[in-house]
């Protein structure tokens, strides 16, 4: 049997250490030998003698070969750690497979026992797999394209993610700034967690281990307004790590922000258009260019990744003014990213003046009424 696991996730990828499949035998099935995966474990495989199968455990767990795994261990898309790139980041790497011979299963489409209560961590919790279903047999194409054989049986699970059954605090926030105003709006205090404040001198007490700061989120993306010109605009996107035992490869950003649609250059992170929407282009996912940002790195002097956006202005409905300029929501690696709240975004310098200028007219227009009253009195 051929097993394939595709992700067809728009931007969650699959990081290191990779996944790791899991399920039930119907009855007393082992697995006799495999190619481009391998159990965890082998089992109790005292009754057998002689051949010894590669796995007697009635709940295997598989788990990808490494890179470097010799050709005669091989098949097509194995062999990467069980890492999955998103398949918007590239389709030809979100997929991965292994080959292994069952033993004392049925023979055909009618003895054989569908596995159950499949189980899939990549590489932790979060993930929920239904139930196996049935489906037309799979075909495959002799490389000359004169033949096609077909499968017994295939049959498909679908698992689902879910943030919160992966974690139970958010894993990243926003922080915003801009040219026009000194204020910057930090990340939310303890939108991740709050500090440990029972021993003097430490405020980490759990994992991940971050650094001490007053969101206490492992990841912190920052948007900055940077530059305003006659046709464009300008952003600046810093990406920080603050965890110290992890490094994020194959990262990917995603970005709603209206104005996307008029994107011009994105000048050092690749750039896709999601649309969602279908007709609404307002959602863009970004990520590193290999071997130059492709990993942001733990925490410390270098734990960031930086880039710069150029958009070109749309005079309908581009504006500085009531948070406009600053996006909607942001993902890292798929998880929604704690938003400061809207009453705190960086303002323009004459919104003040504005509001003190209405305050004078107010007074102004009730003393104009309290004269005409006296006059009439």
């Amino acid at each position: 049997a051929v097993v394939t696991i595709y992700n067809f996730q728009q931007y969650r990828h699959i990081q290191a250490p990779g996944w790791k499949l899991g399920w039930t035998w119907a009855t007393k099935e082992v697995i006799w030998s495999m190619m481009g995966g391998e159990t965890t474990e082998q089992g109790d495989c005292s009754r057998f003698k002689g051949n010894i199968p590669h796995c007697c455990n009635k709940h295997p767990t598989v788990v990808d070969l490494l890179p470097g795994t010799p050709y005669n261990q091989q098949i097509a898309n194995c062999c990467k750690g069980g890492v999955l790139k998103s398949w918007a980041q590239d389709p030809a790497t979100a997929a991965s497979s292994f080959q292994l011979s069952v033993g004392q299963s049925g023979t055909t489409n009618k003895t054989v026992r569908v596995p159950v209560s499949f189980t899939l961590k990549a590489p932790g919790p979060g993930y929920t797999c239904g139930p196996a279903k049935i489906v037309k047999p799979s075909r495959f194409v002799t490389p000359d394209g004169r033949r096609e054989t077909q499968a017994m049986m295939t049959w498909n699970v679908t698992c689902t993610y879910s943030q919160f059954l992966a974690q139970e605090a958010p894993s990243c926030c926003v922080s915003f700034s801009s040219f026009y105003n000194d204020t910057i709006v930090p990340c939310s205090k303890c939108a991740c967690g709050c500090q440990n404040t029972s021993q003097p001198g430490s405020c980490v007490d759990y994992t991940p281990l971050v650094r001490c700061t007053s969101h206490m989120c492992p990841v912190r993306v920052h948007w900055h307004i940077k530059l305003n010109y006659k046709e464009y605009w300008r952003v600046k996107i810093t990406i920080t790590n603050f965890n110290y035992n992890m490094n994020y490869t194959q990262w990917n950003l995603v970005v709603q922000h209206p104005n996307f649609d008029n994107l011009t250059q994105s000048f050092s992170f690749n750039y896709k258009s999601i649309t969602p929407y279908t007709a609404i282009n307002d959602t863009a996912m970004l990520w590193g260019i290999k071997f130059y940002n492709d990993m942001l790195l733990e925490a410390g002097p270098l734990g960031n990744v930086q880039s710069e956006l150029l958009f070109r202005k749309d005079k309908a409905t581009f504006t500085f003014e009531e948070g406009w300029a600053f996006p909607k929501s942001i993902y890292f690696n798929g998880d929604n990213c704690v938003m400061p709240t809207p009453n705190v975004y960086p303002g323009l310098p004459n919104a003040s003046s504005h509001q003190l200028t209405s305050a004078l007219g107010l007074l102004v227009t009730l003393l104009a009424a309290m004269a005409l009253l006296f006059g009439h009195a």
